[in-house]
Formats: C-alpha cells, sequence, structure tokens
C-alpha cells in the first residue's frame, strides 16, 4: 500500500476523467490520497471529495500564493471546514519568495522615473512591495500554525526561497505542532536540520529527473522514518511521464526510485512510509 500525501485533485485538470484516476491509483497500489487544499473554496471541495471517497482525506489551508482577496475572518472559515473527521492536517501553508512584486518593478524606467520624483532610493519602492507581501504571508502562516495547535492537527508547509523565515516563524511551534516540508528539494544538511526540529519531508517526481542531483542526495541519506511520498499532481510527472499530467498513480515511480536510491526494495519503502504516514496524520484519530 502507498500513500500520495500531496495531490490537488479538486482542480480542473481532473474533472473530465476522475474515475478513472482513482481506479488507476489504486491499480498502482496506491491506496490513500490527501487532496491539499490551496484556499478557502478549494479546501471546501477538498472535504467534498473526501466525505465522498473512502480513499481520499483532505488537507485544508491557504497557500501562500493565494492570500490576494482573502476574507478577514479566514481563521473562522477555515476552523468550520476543519470540523470534518475527514481533515488530518492544516495546508498547505508557508512562505513564497519566489515571485514577490518588486522583481518586476526593478530597473522599469517608470518605475524608476517615480522613485527619482519622489526622491526614493530606486529600489526602495520595489522593496517596500515585496515587504508587504512578506508580511502579509508571515500573518496568514501564522494564524494557520495556530489554528492547527489549537485543532491538534499538523501542518504542510509549501515553502519557496523562504528558507530561514520559514523555520524561524515555525520553530515557537515546537512540541505542539509537527511540519512535513512538501515536494522537498533541499539538501541532506537541511533535510537533518528539519529532522532535529522534529518535522518530515517529502518527495515527488522530481527524484527521477537527470538534474535533481541534491534532492536524490538527500533521498539517500534521510532517516526511514523523516520522509513520504507525493506527487503534487497535477504537476511534476515523473519519468517516463515527465511534461504530461501527473495523477495519484505516479506515487508507484516514486516509490520505486526512491527504492533504488536508497538500496532497498519498493515493498521496504511502503511500509516506512505507511508508518510515518499514519504517524503523522493520524488517520484513525
Amino acid at each position: 500500500m502507498l500513500t500520495d500525501t500531496h495531490a490537488h485533485l479538486d482542480y480542473p485538470d481532473f474533472q473530465e476523467d476522475f474515475a478513472g484516476v482513482l481506479a488507476r491509483a489504486e491499480s498502482a497500489g496506491v491506496r490513500r490520497i490527501l487532496t491539499i487544499g490551496t484556499s478557502i473554496e478549494g479546501s471546501r471541495r477538498a472535504v467534498r471529495l473526501a466525505e465522498s471517497h473512502p480513499m481520499i482525506w483532505a488537507v485544508v489551508g491557504i497557500h501562500p500564493t493565494d492570500i490576494d482577496d482573502i476574507s478577514p475572518n479566514f481563521p473562522d472559515e477555515l476552523r468550520e471546514i476543519a470540523r470534518s473527521p475527514r481533515v488530518v492536517a492544516i495546508g498547505e501553508t508557508g512562505l513564497d519568495y519566489h515571485r514577490l512584486p518588486g522583481a518586476a518593478m526593478r530597473g522599469k524606467p517608470e518605475q524608476v522615473a517615480e522613485a527619482l520624483l519622489a526622491d526614493i532610493p530606486e529600489d526602495a519602492e520595489a522593496s517596500i512591495a515585496d515587504g508587504a507581501v512578506k508580511a502579509a504571508q508571515a500573518e496568514i502562516f501564522g494564524a494557520q500554525l495556530e489554528l492547527a495547535a489549537e485543532l491538534g492537527l499538523h501542518v504542510v508547509i509549501h515553502q519557496r526561497d523562504a528558507w530561514r523565515d520559514t523555520l524561524e516563524q515555525i520553530a515557537p511551534y515546537s512540541g505542539k505542532v509537527r511540519a512535513v516540508f512538501h515536494c522537498f528539494g533541499g539538501s541532506p544538511e537541511q533535510a537533518a536540520e528539519l529532522a532535529g526540529m522534529g518535522h518530515l519531508v517529502s518527495f515527488t517526481g522530481i527524484v527521477t529527473f537527470k538534474n535533481a542531483g541534491t534532492v536524490r542526495d538527500t533521498v539517500a541519506a534521510v532517516a526511514e522514518d523523516g520522509f513520504m511520498l507525493e506527487t503534487d499532481c497535477p504537476y511534476l510527472a515523473p519519468v517516463p511521464h515527465r511534461g504530461e499530467r501527473c495523477e495519484p498513480a505516479h506515487t508507484r515511480l516514486v516509490a520505486e526510485k526512491v527504492a533504488e536510491l536508497r538500496g532497498t526494495s519498493l515493498e521496504a519503502i511502503a511500509a516506512c512510509t505507511e508508518r510515518t504516514a499514519n504517524a503523522f496524520f493520524r488517520f484513525d484519530r
């Protein structure tokens, strides 16, 4: 048995052949799928899917890049959604600095001219815009960490180009909330740092990519009880399906590559990752 611990089954990519997607997953040995919310509405869709299909469970939360139109009372909305017994974690939440607005503003002639006329350093306006987005992400991330602690749930973390800030924000929750850093692409040293804080990592089809040397080193080095498997579908389809739509059945290909990199069997990887998933998400709580 395998679990896809991170899928986006509510996305329109799966609407036309949803039954086939689930059937192919089951045929590949993927008997459990966690569908992940990225917004309030997406979280509601995730719960509806989980309540309609025994093999699906829900994780509910707000992605750091989906915060523009968020309601001021989103914690109450999320708390209500999380009351479903099919919800097993909060997320995906975290910090994402990859496409901050300042990058697009810097160097644009009109922005430079406005800054000069206002007697502001050329880069200041972009830095202010970046700071505003970072502050908003941190506030919403913090509210979800508080909610997870309140509800006794763990968190699924999205982190991109915000490593140190993410660790600093979750540090006060040590002993209250554990995290899994999904779609982990970091180094063995970073994975070890997370393990030292009591957190986990999760690997996707990236492990099959030829240019993924760092994450493959991490796969080989991480402790047996320190990782889980996922697809992040419809994204990141593993070889030989790279460039196609990814789906939960591909968890098996991720597991096979992880087994190869760790010098063990598919059965051993399935057994250890299932133990870890059961302990982290506590499906029978």
